[in-house]
């Protein structure tokens, strides 16, 4: 799919029909997997860790853009019922940032234990929601308050998550979580990965936050005519692809990776056969995920002023 720029083009049947053979394919590897070595299974165990983090990595990056996209939607309609909308929506968010660390000091921080490492994981985002305002804010920076709310929750989240993931044997994890409920943080962090990978693979594949060259899809859309749909240089019929199908199939499969290291808790083998995502490892990628989130978006604030002379999107 490397290189498909138009409709015309005959890899572009081979992207959206070919089903049969597709699932028959699917199948053969699926059978394929019982019969390869195990240090074929233990490589890619090793290589899904980087893949996994790279997807992760990806997911950041499209919330930073559609946080921002949201931001400009509305401020660019220029009416006080927006602005109010933008005021009231981030005051909820961070009502909701702050109301929820402090559920997570009731749930990891029981009393009677001593929980340095958890509280030191609250205060932190606690810290880091406070910190997206200030900046924001700042006159010298060009930001709103929507983004840092937004930005503020989803790190209490990611906060949320990586504490639950602690091993359910630590004294500070309050989750006493059974395997009904296991069963079900599964099938939604399935969903939600299907989700994810779908508005990553479209947004990403039709973004110049990710394909910027000339001879990306979204180039070739811009050397379009608006008014009859051809490309001005050549007059030609052929329609630009919508999105980028390499990029598509890329994140499909780091998606893939991810969802590897989401059963096996980040390790080579889980810690418990009817437990999922968890463990220390777990942790630390989900709590790090985070913290690289608010470096991004910190950094998204002040880059224009620490490099006035480039021109940021």
């Amino acid at each position: 799919m490397v290189g498909v720029k138009d409709q015309n083009d005959r890899r572009d049947s081979w992207h959206h029909g070919g089903w049969p053979v597709k699932m028959i394919v699917w199948f053969l590897l699926v059978v394929l997997m019982f019969f390869v070595p195990n240090v074929v299974v233990s490589i890619y165990g090793i290589l899904s860790k980087f893949g996994a983090g790279a997807f992760l990595l990806v997911q950041v990056v499209l919330l930073l853009d559609a946080t921002h996209n949201w931001n400009d939607s509305w401020v660019e309609k220029d009416e006080r019922k927006w602005f109010v909308a933008l005021l009231v929506i981030s005051v909820v968010c961070y009502v909701a940032t702050y109301a929820f660390s402090g559920i997570l000091f009731m749930w990891f921080n029981p009393p009677g234990h001593d929980c340095g490492l958890n509280v030191f994981f609250i205060v932190m985002t606690m810290i880091l929601a406070f910190v997206f305002a200030i900046v924001a804010l700042h006159p010298a920076v060009n930001g709103s308050l929507l983004p840092a709310s937004v930005i503020s929750v989803y790190c209490a989240y990611v906060c949320y998550t990586g504490l639950s993931s602690e091993p359910h044997d630590y004294v500070c994890n309050g989750l006493n979580r059974s395997k009904a409920v296991t069963a079900s943080t599964l099938i939604l962090g399935m969903l939600t990965t299907v989700l994810s990978v779908l508005y990553s693979a479209l947004r990403a594949g039709s973004s110049t936050t990710f394909l910027s060259p000339p001879s990306s899809p979204r180039s070739e859309a811009l050397l379009e005519d608006p008014e009859d749909g051809k490309k001005k240089s050549g007059g030609g019929e052929a329609r630009p692809v919508s999105y980028s199908y390499s990029f598509f199939h890329i994140i499909f499969a780091l998606a893939s990776m991810y969802a590897a290291m989401l059963l096996s808790g980040w390790t080579d083998s889980s810690e418990s056969a009817s437990l999922i995502d968890v463990g220390w490892t777990s942790v630390w990628v989900k709590l790090c995920t985070g913290w690289v989130t608010a470096a991004l978006y910190i950094w998204t604030l002040i880059a224009p002023l620490i490099l006035p002379d480039r021109e940021f999107y």
